[in-house]
């Protein structure tokens, strides 16, 4: 298995400089522009804005996860209860989460400051 491994990443190395040929960035071009606009609060803001949709993610999966196990759990009590425990402490979670973007929000409205726009989720229409 490890040798298949192996093989297939010996030919994904291989491809590799194929594909870097295909790309074409001069420098004054629009492909450099966003790079130039680069600050430190839009890092900070784009670090904060991902933190908070990867936890709402990951809470939100626990809580899919709480489900299944109170589905499958048989109608045994410790099993129901575990699984019960699970979703109340995801949607507590949730509730943080979603509690901290609306204060965060807040925040941006009071002081005028942008603090969750330096992330954009991608989309599939342009």
């Amino acid at each position: 298995m490890i040798s298949s491994i192996k093989n297939k990443l010996q030919y994904a190395i291989l491809a590799v400089p194929a594909y870097a040929a295909t790309i074409e960035l001069t420098p004054g071009t629009s492909d450099f522009k966003p790079l130039t606009s680069i600050t430190a609060s839009g890092i900070v803001s784009g670090a904060i804005s991902l933190a908070l949709l990867v936890v709402a993610l990951v809470f939100f999966f626990i809580l899919i996860m709480g489900g299944l196990k109170w589905v499958m759990s048989g109608g045994d009590q410790k099993n129901v209860e575990t699984a019960r425990n699970q979703i109340t402490n995801a949607l507590i979670g949730l509730a943080i989460v979603f509690a901290t973007f609306a204060i965060m929000k807040l925040i941006e409205t009071i002081f005028g400051i942008s603090l969750l726009s330096g992330i954009t989720i991608p989309t599939f229409n342009k």
